[in-house]
């Protein structure tokens, strides 16, 4: 077998993924991490006042059909039980979240059993008149009706995305999360839970074999790619050129934290729908850990805006008009030869953890079964 000196630039989910999995195949692996831990966004440390498990950059709930994927995650950490059961104030009141019998009830004062919900809705509050729905707004007010809309859904995404939802893409409400029974679990994956020692705990457990190197606060250059057989690029794709053709569009997030003696608001996650309330939500990171106790509390307040130079990206922006820029980007890293673009910023795509192993699982093992005159692609996946 011919061994390969690979290059990974990013020490998050996507890097150590395809790192292990290349190392494990007697591949030589070096990550550059720009910063100074590793599992990117996901990162978790205790705090030192409260023993809290914190979510440094906001919480990340695993979830998951993928029974691959939950097999892969549980072999380098155990993921304990955890069920997303989401609030939200508004209008003065506090509903369950995603929309579901109880939230519909209380809303309008019923007591509809689930047929009777479903025929409420789709009879007198969704606006049949829009039979192909484009954009959010409309995706919305065809399924549930501008009163649901304009309570959970309107000024949450206003703040969230810092557009009218009229700008935004139909395909952001991928499945209208509304449900005519009383569950009010977030997700409806068959695989969910937390990992029990935190999200960075898990990917040092990743990256802990022989063949690897990591060097934390290191920034990748360019031309360090001719040192090396093939780089997996996990940074951002406009950043691999320099942003010479401009940034692409990113939301960031704002945190404020506090500490709080006692249970701040008795969920994990409040989520504050209207506009006149700055924040997004208010996560309260205990609640992510229900196996531990603890008598204090860290909070944070989320706000969302535009991303700027400086900031951490976090959501790539894709609005109703075409993104020239994108392509311009995605056209040129096409042509690359020895370079992949993998992750949530390599490819300009949102992706949950669990889509973001399975990609990085999959482009493994394609850059290990290609023959050896194949070229590896430069995306697996592409925005456009």
């Amino acid at each position: 077998m011919t061994e390969f000196n690979v290059l990974m630039v990013g020490a998050g989910i996507s890097g150590a993924v395809i790192g292990r999995k290349l190392a494990e195949a007697g591949h030589r692996v070096t990550i550059l991490e720009s910063r100074d831990h590793v599992a990117g966004n996901c990162h978790t440390e205790r705090d030192s006042d409260t023993d809290v498990m914190v979510h440094v950059y906001g919480p990340h709930i695993f979830h998951t059909n993928d029974a691959e994927v939950w097999e892969y995650v549980n072999s380098f950490m155990n993921f304990m039980p955890y069920k997303n059961r989401v609030k939200t104030t508004s209008q003065g009141q506090v509903f369950s979240l995603p929309v579901n019998l109880h939230t519909i009830n209380q809303y309008f004062n019923r007591t509809m059993r689930p047929a009777e919900a479903e025929k409420f809705i789709r009879e007198e509050q969704a606006d049949t008149t829009i039979t192909d729905p484009q954009t959010f707004e409309e995706q919305a007010l065809r399924f549930v009706g501008r009163d649901l809309y304009e309570a959970f859904f309107k000024g949450y995404t206003m703040k969230q995305w810092g557009c009218h939802p009229r700008e935004l893409p139909a395909s952001i409400l991928k499945r209208l999360p509304v449900r005519f029974n009383y569950d009010d679990n977030y997700f409806f994956h068959k695989f969910q839970g937390m990992p029990e020692h935190g999200y960075t705990a898990m990917v040092e457990s990743i990256l802990d074999h022989e063949n690897i190197t990591v060097h934390l606060n290191t920034r990748f250059e360019r031309a360090q790619a001719d040192d090396y057989d093939h780089v997996f690029y996990a940074g951002p794709l406009d950043g691999y050129y320099d942003f010479d053709q401009g940034r692409l569009p990113y939301r960031t997030l704002d945190f404020d934290r506090f500490n709080y003696e006692g249970d701040y608001q008795g969920c994990a996650v409040m989520n504050y729908g209207e506009v006149s309330v700055p924040h997004t939500r208010i996560t309260e990171h205990k609640h992510f850990s229900p196996w531990e106790e603890h008598s204090g509390s860290v909070c944070y307040t989320e706000f969302s805006r535009e991303c700027g130079p400086q900031d951490i990206p976090y959501y790539p922006v894709h609005l109703m008009d075409a993104n020239a820029m994108l392509k311009t980007y995605v056209e040129r890293g096409k042509k690359e030869t020895r370079v992949t673009f993998v992750g949530r910023l390599g490819t300009y795509r949102y992706l949950d953890m669990d889509v973001t192993i399975r990609e990085a699982l999959d482009t493994a093992e394609a850059f290990l079964n290609r023959s050896k005159d194949t070229p590896m692609p430069a995306f697996m996946k592409a925005p456009v």
